[in-house]
């Protein structure tokens, strides 16, 4: 099975198009798609199946949550519990941009997408064609890197392909990503101590300290 290479411009996406992937990944379908870091696999989370086989291209470990990107505050209060005061402060200052921010999920939110964790990694990307194909789909798409669990993570739709090959259908291609670096993870779940960064990504950490410093 060779992949289905679908072009899409990045800065302009064609209506027609975004509705074509939108409507493949309502389908059930795992799609290769650009974001403002790397090339990642979009899903419906809310389809147990689609879930399976995201983990399933990867081979990665069903311990490991899935992160979600979403169009705005708005829809990750339908995916959260009550979201602390620093997340609506982080996702004004950060958001579009590639801040992952790590909440307590609501419980719309399959097991399965959280890995019994109980939180929900989100993002709001950058990037038009994700966001493009969010709001056509009408749901959050999962957002894990495009790439075999421990292979490096790719920045081109080719790279996709010859990583993934045989084990995905279609992939967006949008043109080189606009950065090679991965997102920088928050986690808001913990009361007592508020946040930490649990990676370190495109946003430098000194950033979200003086961030919270000034608040």
């Amino acid at each position: 099975m060779r992949a289905e290479i679908l072009k899409i411009h990045s800065e302009a996406p064609e209506t027609s198009l975004v509705k074509y992937a939108a409507d493949q990944i309502r389908s059930g379908e795992v799609l290769g798609m650009p974001t403002d870091t790397f090339y990642g696999l979009a899903a419906d989370p809310f389809n147990l199946r689609a879930v399976d086989k995201v983990y399933d291209i990867k081979t990665r470990s069903r311990h490991k949550p899935l992160s979600l990107l979403i169009e705005s505050t708005d829809q990750a209060e339908e995916l959260a519990k009550p979201l602390p005061e620093e997340f609506y402060a982080l996702a004004r200052k950060f958001w579009p941009g590639p801040l992952t921010i790590i909440v307590r999920a609501g419980s719309r939110l399959p097991l399965k997408v959280t890995a019994n964790t109980g939180n929900v990694a989100l993002r709001v990307p950058n990037a038009k064609i994700p966001l493009a194909v969010v709001t056509a789909a009408a749901i959050p798409i999962t957002a894990t890197s495009a790439n075999l669990s421990g292979a490096s993570e790719c920045t081109t739709a080719e790279q996709v392909r010859e990583q993934l090959e045989g084990r995905i259908s279609i992939i967006v291609d949008g043109g080189e990503s606009p950065r090679d670096v991965a997102s920088t993870i928050i986690d808001l779940s913990d009361e007592v101590a508020r946040w930490r960064i649990i990676r370190e990504g495109a946003i430098p950490a000194d950033d979200i300290s003086n961030f919270f410093a000034q608040g």
